[in-house]
């Protein structure tokens, strides 16, 4: 796997995110207080990938910015920006100088996993596939790609999110995928092409070998509030393997220089980011995930939520299946009502009923 070479697809505008892609492009949510992103090149590097490009395009710029300064590694990371959106293959096309000098790997750039990413790679460049696609088993077969394989693992039939009564398998689509140069043949020369409903149904019909290699690992997307709020939590859970940054505690993870009154309660898993403080007669139940650079107010009650770096709660705060975001504006809110309205908070509850509860005024930065 020398001179491995990735790309990640960073250009989706994230609609089913709104209103947390309004701030952020999808593939810098934070997840354990690092971009999602981060963690895909973690594990790209971790299997030996040397170089790496991402596609751009909505909330362009933030994404270099942010890996400006928070990307510390030998891996080779460079962006190529796209005017318009034309599908995931159409965004493979667009980096095809960058990518046709032998063997590489494409991630959906909203994926959180700890897969054997070098398996994949044996197992494709051992059964000399044109195209291998990582599977991984569902029961929401309507969400994903479904691949149905032949004896030898070669993938004869792929479905484009079929209703659950006519899927052909179980086998979902992970989003990663290892490609030969020589696909760049079969992809459209121009306009919106995708994996699922172009390109892979085309190769199979043509009768060339398209690999599905089943991976037995953690795999999410973060795809929607849910899913974002529930990944979170699994990484709070030690579900996944991924780096944490911070020390691991009772209560779960305490970043560098953070601190926390000695008479808070926490009844609950917590990582609580990097220079944050939590004060006195702090409760937290269930999971919470606390930024960098956050302060939590005396008496305020935190429940299965997430809160984004540079926000100060104000005391006796609560809030409840909620992620807090924002720019760096301070607002004093006086209502969770005007809150909603001036789109700061949002809730999205995987674990009970969704609602948003913020029941003193909240200071936001």
């Amino acid at each position: 796997m020398d001179n491995m070479k990735a790309l990640i697809l960073a250009a989706g505008a994230g609609t089913r995110l709104a209103p947390l892609t309004n701030e952020l492009p999808k593939p810098l949510m934070p997840v354990a207080n690092r971009a999602v992103m981060s963690h895909i090149l973690r594990l790209l590097e971790k299997h030996n990938v040397k170089q790496c490009i991402a596609n751009l395009h909505h909330l362009a710029d933030q994404i270099p910015a942010y890996f400006s300064q928070a990307h510390n590694s030998d891996l080779l990371l460079s962006y190529k920006y796209e005017p318009e959106l034309t599908g995931d293959a159409g965004g493979m096309r667009a980096c095809k100088s960058f990518l046709q000098g032998g063997t590489f790997v494409v991630m959906m750039g909203d994926i959180l996993t700890d897969m054997d990413l070098s398996m994949v790679i044996h197992q494709h460049k051992a059964k000399r596939a044109l195209a291998t696609i990582a599977l991984k088993r569902t029961d929401e077969v309507e969400r994903f790609g479904i691949a149905a394989l032949d004896n030898e693992n070669y993938i004869v039939q792929f479905q484009e999110k079929p209703k659950r009564e006519e899927a052909l398998s179980d086998l979902g689509s992970t989003g990663c995928y290892v490609f030969e140069p020589e696909i760049f043949h079969y992809v459209s020369c121009q306009g919106s092409y995708g994996f699922g409903r172009d390109l892979f149904p085309n190769l199979i019909h043509l009768g060339l070998p398209v690999l599905g290699v089943e991976v037995d690992c953690y795999w999410s997307d973060i795809g929607t509030i849910c899913q974002y709020m529930q990944s979170s939590f699994d990484v709070l859970d030690g579900q996944i393997d991924i780096d944490i940054d911070g020390t691991r505690d009772s209560f779960g993870w305490c970043g560098s220089n953070a601190s926390m009154d000695t008479n808070c309660r926490i009844n609950g898993k917590l990582l609580l980011g990097k220079n944050s403080r939590i004060e006195a007669n702090v409760s937290i139940n269930g999971y919470a995930v606390i930024g960098d650079n956050c302060t939590i107010g005396a008496g305020s009650k935190i429940y299965n939520s997430i809160i984004w770096s540079g926000n100060f709660v104000a005391c006796n705060s609560s809030i409840a299946n909620s992620i807090v975001y924002g720019s760096e504006r301070v607002h004093i809110l006086k209502s969770s009502a005007q809150l909603l309205a001036q789109n700061l908070s949002t809730a999205g509850s995987c674990r009970s009923s969704c609602n948003n509860s913020i029941d003193r005024p909240m200071e936001y930065a």
